[in-house]
């Protein structure tokens, strides 16, 4: 089973633990219900042993069940702790194509629907092992009573899964459609979220939107789960009947077809009593582990890796030291090519592309809409990687093995940037005096503070955000910056200062740039400019 074998690779000896003291609480279970037994069966004579026994038992099943809630506890939090650990880990190393086309409110429904799923799936796992080793260990109990009997109630209790099973599988459906319908109402808060402005301005859209997009989604979300609640509802009193009826059977029929002594008929009858609150918490568990199971196939099918993050790295190139001094960046043949259902109704191809780049360099890159300016600098700063040809730094080539340690030449402003709170991974024992300089410069300092590297504030215009997003990008001193349309949301005062002040200090600094601009009258601020028309080179 996956979810098992899942949770054996989260911590094989905490879940082998729980199992052993599951099965320890099963067994004193079993010899309870034993004594028990012989006790009602024989009250003349009651050895005091007995009382010892029960009393010896019943501290150990005592124990044993609290020794379980305690590892139950710990194991659930360190398997969504690792969970959100691994999985963060796997968005931030998966390639960046991927991601885009698993797609923002996919990986967040991981994240926020899925893992909390199988935090819960975890939680009711020694509650699962418990009742397990109880109906194992009664069952043994009543082979020794009469074997004949029990492989007789063997066989009715195979029918009743055969009877269960059914409803189960229409039920794990409908869980199913539940979970991918979560996907669609995830993306429709997104929207919500993001186009609130958009919505609040035009009330039509806004009434289809909440009517269509939100009531009708929340609506086929509740069918799905009522609907699979249905059928687990029936499957559970289907048998619920079938238990009571094999019990009228053990009361009625046994004793006229193969009687039995009568310790072994009570016996029976008080096992089959007492395995009843055991066998409906493994069926309501069922679930529990249909949506641990759905949940995990989820993550599986997003391909973020649940492996340790050093077992995915291992193979990489990693290295903490700054970027060193370069000479000759290099694309030779690149060519990169968008999937179809990707690019509307043909294949945008990138490509070929033969580009080099010097230290030293500011180069503009031009073209209409669509030309394939932002899949360029992608490719040139490794972040889509190219289908044919090949990237070179300084001769040597990048390839899986080292386009992580290739990506830290670059800093970069892209159009859809984001915007972080903090300075994160930038430290220095001036930092604060730096940044407030840069503010003082942007004219951004009535605006935000610094105090020990966390902006006061990032609720700013976009183009006072990437103001900031510069900023951020200076004070990490790349070799490499690259700018996506930076200038585009700056007022004509900004657009002079970052054409004629900023990208010359970079490349007084021996920076080289890359700047997508549609800013012609700066032009000839650039030592090259490179024209893409439709994916291809046009002019260089």
């Amino acid at each position: 089973m996956r979810l098992l074998r899942f949770l054996l690779g989260i911590s094989h000896r905490t879940v082998g633990l729980i199992a052993l003291v599951g099965i320890v609480n099963g067994v004193c279970s079993m010899g309870l219900v034993a004594i028990v037994n012989r006790t009602l069966n024989h009250r003349e004579a009651i050895p005091t042993v007995l009382a010892f026994a029960f009393l010896g038992l019943l501290l150990a099943k005592l124990t044993s069940a609290g020794v379980a809630s305690v590892l139950q506890v710990r194991f659930v939090e360190d398997t969504v702790r690792t969970l959100y650990d691994r999985l963060c880990h796997g968005v931030a190393n998966a390639p960046f194509r991927h991601l885009e086309r698993v797609g923002i409110p996919r990986i967040l429904t991981v994240l926020t629907a899925d893992v909390p799923t199988l935090g819960a799936v975890v939680q009711s796992l020694p509650s699962l092992l418990i009742n397990g080793a109880v109906l194992v260990a009664c069952g043994a109990y009543l082979s020794w009573l009469s074997w004949t009997t029990f492989a007789g109630m063997l066989g009715l209790v195979f029918v009743g899964a055969a009877i269960y099973r059914p409803f189960q599988t229409r039920a794990q459906r409908k869980i199913r459609l539940a979970r991918n319908t979560r996907d669609t109402l995830f993306r429709h808060f997104r929207a919500l979220t993001e186009g609130i402005k958009e919505l609040r301005l035009h009330r039509s859209r806004r009434e289809v939107f909440f009517s269509r997009d939100i009531a009708g989604t929340t609506d086929e979300l509740r069918r799905h789960n009522l609907a699979a609640n249905k059928w687990y509802i029936v499957a559970d009193t289907c048998s619920n009947a079938f238990f009571y009826v094999m019990i009228g059977l053990l009361l009625f029929v046994l004793p006229l077809v193969a009687p039995l002594p009568f310790e072994s008929l009570t016996g029976y009858i008080f096992v089959s009593l007492y395995l009843m609150n055991p066998l409906w918490a493994i069926i309501g568990a069922v679930p529990f582990l249909n949506r641990g199971q759905i949940a995990l196939q989820k993550i599986e099918e997003c391909n973020l890796s649940l492996m340790p993050p050093g077992e995915t790295e291992e193979r990489a190139l990693v290295s903490k030291d700054p970027p060193r001094a370069w000479m000759r960046l290099e694309m030779r043949g690149a060519v990169f090519a968008y999937e179809p259902e990707e690019s509307g109704n043909g294949t945008f191809c990138l490509g070929p592309i033969d580009f080099t780049l010097h230290p030293r360099e500011v180069v503009f890159v031009v073209g209409g809409n669509g030309s394939g300016k932002s899949t360029f600098v992608k490719v040139l700063t490794g972040l889509y990687i190219p289908r044919a040809g090949e990237i070179r730094l300084d001769g040597q080539l990048i390839s899986d093995h080292n386009r992580d340690w290739y990506r830290q030449y670059f800093s970069a402003v892209f159009s859809d940037f984001y915007l972080f709170d903090d300075l994160l991974g930038l430290s220095s024992p001036d930092l604060d005096s730096r940044v407030q300089n840069f503010l003082t410069r942007l004219q951004l300092d009535r605006k935000v503070e610094i105090t020990r590297g966390r902006f006061s504030s990032t609720a700013l215009s976009q183009g006072q955000r990437k103001r900031l997003a510069l900023l951020t990008a200076y004070l990490e001193d790349r070799p490499i910056y690259v700018f996506d349309e930076w200038a585009a949301d700056q007022d004509p005062a900004y657009k002079e200062i970052f054409y004629r002040s900023l990208l010359p200090e970079l490349r007084d600094r021996s920076k080289a740039v890359v700047v997508i601009t549609h800013d012609d009258r700066y032009y000839h601020l650039g030592d090259r400019i490179i024209k893409l028309d439709d994916g291809k080179l046009a002019s260089a």
